[in-house]
């Protein structure tokens, strides 16, 4: 992507660093969870790749199709899955930027669509200030004296998985910023 190196760096460890997390909460033991963390996974890894300022590395041509080719099968399978959770249609919106962005690294141009570029700023401006006003502590269910209350997982504590979700949708700001 276009920009300065050092926060294009930070970008990267950011998009890495939830990325890994996501992997981790793969091992969660409830199926939901680990459908949905697969998908930020891949969304973290891509979004990292892709934040590699380009004076580091200017990946070919051919890499912005193989890109938008992954993601537009991630936004495919988001579409099948928004049939059963709403929460799918983030993950299409996520899937379709990812797509648009590599399509306009893919054809040279420094810019996208301006219309477009801005109703997605727009919606993920929205998203991670919605997610952030979630971040609330989450409390655990029982704990009530004398009650003995299994910790959760890293897999399955709430909180950390919005926290990696605002994270991803602050990354995806700043990449459609540079757009």
């Amino acid at each position: 992507m276009h920009g300065p190196a050092s926060p294009g760096w930070l970008l990267v460890a950011l998009c890495a660093a939830t990325g890994a997390y996501c992997l981790l909460r793969m091992r969660s033991r409830i199926e939901e969870q680990r459908r949905t963390a697969g998908g930020e996974a891949l969304m973290g890894f891509g979004m990292a790749a892709m934040a590699v300022p380009a004076a580091a590395l200017a990946p070919p041509r051919w890499a912005w199709v193989a890109y938008a080719a992954v993601f537009g099968a991630a936004a495919l399978r988001a579409l099948w899955a928004a049939r059963s959770s709403t929460h799918h249609l983030h993950h299409l919106v996520g899937a379709f930027a990812m797509v648009y962005m590599a399509a306009v690294m893919a054809s040279g141009a420094h810019a996208g669509v301006p219309a477009l570029t801005g109703v997605l700023l727009a919606y993920f401006t929205a998203y991670v200030l919605w997610t952030g006003t979630r971040l609330m502590p989450v409390a655990v269910a029982g704990g009530g004296p004398g009650e003995s209350v299994r910790a959760a997982g890293w897999g399955d504590r709430l909180e950390l998985a919005r926290a990696c979700r605002l994270s991803m949708g602050i990354g995806m700001l700043a990449m459609l910023l540079t757009l």
